[in-house]
């Protein structure tokens, strides 16, 4: 295999973009925190000016940064220098923050600290629906609240598989929509999905071109009282493929993290590479890789590949991203999904076993939360009270 090529400076800031500061809102690359990018081969060095030393948010964000940078292919290496800003950098930067509150707020209700997770396929039939509903849950069941939005508009079964099928959304006094609510254990999940919507029936096809499948998803991302301040993390159940939907998260969400799910069989291997090409295209940070139907046990301890072997950690490879976790083939998981309750909330099996792995994985490594309990500089008048008259 040919080694390969550099990446290109372009490509870099990109998945800057996708950086954002939790407690302004913005990405680094426009609040002038990045003072220089260096690419010397397969490494790449970012230098970032903080507002101060001692920043709570220095380790995560140069978390972020090396996730970011790291997933851009063609990069082995990313080293991150931290400096301090001048007085004139600083405020810089409170002014374009002052202008982002009064002109440009926030198109959504998502708030910064919320880890946006899109979770994809290049084909159907790999269950990544399943794997969306049996993760949120899971996620859940931890203490965390979740956010679930599917966006596989027209194919949508998020409502069954979490047991909210009966329940419609409500719009708040301001006309937001409301998500329903589940409790999970101590943690809390927040649906939306077309098949939510008063008078959406679950045997009906939605006929909609791209251009209105896009602006539903819109619809579903500006117009929901998600909760500000009050969601860990949003996973959003793509429609298979490379469409328009894909195309649009990038852009309304830039800060979007990609979960590839695929098979073993090494043609759902190929489909799936594409996804993970799109969503680099449009430079989305792609976090890892979820192998489902991994193989089935009998009830002898035997082990079957039913769909083969090796394709998640063959996608891993080939997209350099890590492989996360591998879903066994389990009657559970349909017969939960039928039934609103997800298989990964039993008391022990193998594969509730395996999403708690999983689960562990992405938000300990793959997608961590933000920790912002020791920050204190979290309202914009109280940055600039910590700066001073001086901004020192």
């Amino acid at each position: 295999m040919a080694p390969m090529p550099p990446p290109s400076a372009e490509a870099v800031r990109g998945a800057l973009l996708g950086v954002i500061d939790p407690e302004l809102g913005d990405n680094v690359v426009d609040l002038g925190m990045v003072r220089a990018t260096t690419i010397d081969g397969s490494r790449v060095e970012v230098e970032i000016a903080l507002t101060t030393a001692g920043c709570p948010l220095r380790a995560q964000l140069m978390k972020d940064i090396k996730l970011r940078v790291g997933s851009v292919p063609g990069v082995d290496d990313v080293k991150v220098r931290m400096g301090e800003m001048t007085p004139d950098e600083k405020k810089g930067l409170m002014a374009r923050a002052r202008w982002k509150i009064r002109d440009n707020a926030p198109e959504t209700d998502i708030p910064p600290t919320a880890r946006v997770v899109a979770i994809a396929s290049g084909k159907g039939g790999v269950g990544k629906s399943s794997i969306t509903a049996n993760l949120a849950a899971t996620l859940a069941a931890r203490g965390l609240t979740v956010g679930v939005l599917d966006a596989d508009i027209g194919g949508y079964s998020i409502p069954r598989m979490l047991g909210v099928e009966s329940e419609k959304l409500a719009a708040s006094e301001d006309k937001k929509i409301l998500p329903i609510e589940k409790k999970v254990g101590a943690g809390l999940l927040k649906v939306v999905s077309m098949g939510a919507m008063q008078g959406a029936e679950e045997d009906e096809a939605i006929m909609w071109r791209g251009f209105m499948l896009n602006r539903a998803v819109q619809h579903f991302l500006e117009d929901v009282r998600w909760g500000a301040g009050d969601l860990d993390y949003l996973l959003i159940d793509m429609p298979p493929g490379t469409s328009d939907v894909q195309m649009g998260l990038a852009r309304m969400l830039p800060r979007t993290e990609m979960l590839i799910v695929t098979t073993p069989a090494l043609a759902a291997q190929k489909v799936a590479a594409r996804a993970a090409d799109m969503a680099r295209k449009g430079y989305l940070r792609v976090a890892g890789v979820i192998e489902n139907m991994s193989a089935f046990t009998c009830e002898h301890g035997a082990s079957y590949p039913l769909f083969g072997e090796g394709g998640g950690a063959r996608l891993a490879e080939q997209i350099g991203a890590p492989l996360l976790g591998s879903i066994p083939i389990d009657p559970a998981v349909a017969l939960g999904g039928d039934a609103g309750a997800p298989a990964a909330l039993a008391a022990s099996s193998t594969v509730a076993e395996a999403f708690a792995a999983l689960a562990e994985r992405i938000v300990t490594d793959a997608i961590p939360l933000v920790e912002m309990k020791d920050c204190t500089a979290r309202l914009l008048d109280q940055v600039e009270a910590a700066l001073g008259p001086t901004g020192a």
